[in-house]
């Protein structure tokens, strides 16, 4: 998910298995490399988005992310590696809908709020903010999951959430708060 991945630091997590790895590599996209910048190593050669989906009754989506994976063991959104031609929102349905199931590819059961853009002088991850429309059922749907939870907003911060996460989770939760009572 994600927010930004460095490659080094507190919560990198185990690595992948032999088997795991060609997994990996059999599946890679034309987003996926690694970028080096004066703030650090980061995931996506044309940077990175993930998406914020909130749902009134529930709270929002968190991926648990999985330990081999960059700050592996912590909780994030579905996000990853925007692709060669994507937009920052394009990329951030297209890797929520891989890794959880939703919203639908085409981002039509979902209404955009406000997207978040942290700059890390040469990449950027974009945290696309998004109002569910209608009761949607993620799943698990790959390998960088090991749960998602729909969490209220007032335990997100309870949870031992992904570090570029935790640090815009502030702003982000005003922009549903704000929302939330725009309605």
């Amino acid at each position: 998910m994600s927010s930004a991945e460095q490659a080094a630091g507190p919560g990198r997590g185990e690595e992948p298995s032999p088997a795991l790895r060609a997994q990996l590599r059999a599946r890679r996209r034309a987003g996926d490399g690694w970028v080096e910048t004066p703030k650090g190593r980061f995931w996506g050669l044309f940077g990175a988005a993930g998406l914020l989906l909130h749902d009134a009754d529930r709270g929002v989506l968190l991926q648990h992310r999985v330990s081999w994976s960059a700050h592996g063991g912590t909780w994030g959104i579905p996000g990853g590696a925007i692709d060669a031609g994507e937009t920052p929102l394009t990329g951030a349905i297209r890797e929520c809908h891989e890794e959880a199931g939703v919203p639908q590819a085409d981002g039509a059961d979902i209404r955009i709020l406000h997207t978040h853009v942290i700059d890390m002088e040469g990449w950027s991850y974009t945290t696309v903010v998004a109002r569910a429309l209608t009761h949607l059922e993620a799943y698990v749907n790959d390998i960088e999951s090991v749960e998602l939870r729909w969490v209220p907003l007032d335990e997100v911060a309870d949870y031992p959430l992904h570090p570029g996460f935790a640090a815009s989770w502030p702003t982000l939760r005003g922009v549903l708060e704000d929302d939330a009572h725009a309605d």
